[in-house]
């Protein structure tokens, strides 16, 4: 989804990046600020039961992370530290969220079986990452899957969301179709590397 969106989202954020770069903001800057802000509104709203707000505060701060490139680019200061940093503060967001809901089953809303589902989409998503972060480490790609980032933040936001408006099983829909998709993401992941790495030619690798 963000491949074919990305041209569009290109053309509306870079005039916001011209103009965040010229006052002297930073990506990193904007990176942290987006990250900050999706982890305080996860742990404040969602434990609480106040799930409509929440959705909404977390989705404004997770548009930061369209800007950090923009501005990246606007300052013309593209680095593989900032990179690295978008990477991983991205997965303390995303653990954050699907955190936040975890307390939210486990405690008020005394629902188990969400919060199980939650945290098994906690830790599907890191292992959607790792898995393509590894592979990429053994010098191939592994740039697929039904669920990237972003279509996972789309279901869980959607469905709290709507959740919070009191749409009958929204929330336990989202999580389903969370849990299923990340699984399937997963094992098509370990297939597509596992392709690429036994076949002929490529490079010899180290295992961790």
């Amino acid at each position: 989804m963000l491949r074919i969106l990305r041209p569009a989202i290109s053309r509306m954020t870079r005039p916001i990046g011209r103009g965040l770069a010229r006052i002297g903001v930073t990506a990193n800057m904007v990176t942290l600020v987006g990250t900050l802000g999706v982890v305080a509104s996860s742990f404040y709203f969602l434990p609480r039961g106040e799930l409509f707000p929440g959705a909404v505060a977390i989705t404004v701060f997770v548009l930061f992370d369209m800007l950090d490139g923009a501005v990246a680019r606007a300052a013309g200061f593209e680095t593989k530290w900032g990179a690295f940093l978008d990477s991983t503060l991205d997965r303390v967001a995303d653990a954050a969220v699907l955190g936040g809901l975890v307390i939210w089953f486990y405690g008020q809303a005394d629902e188990p079986l969400l919060g199980g589902l939650a945290l098994f989409c906690l830790v599907a998503g890191f292992g959607v990452s790792y898995i393509k972060a590894r592979a990429e480490g053994l010098g191939v790609n592994c740039d697929v899957g039904l669920a990237e980032r972003t279509e996972r933040l789309i279901v869980i936001l959607v469905s709290t969301a709507l959740a919070g408006l009191d749409v009958p099983y929204a929330q336990a829909a989202g999580l389903w179709l969370l849990a299923a998709l990340s699984a399937i993401t997963i094992v098509q992941r370990m297939v597509e590397t596992r392709a690429r790495l036994t076949e002929p030619g490529s490079r010899s690798r180290e295992y961790s």
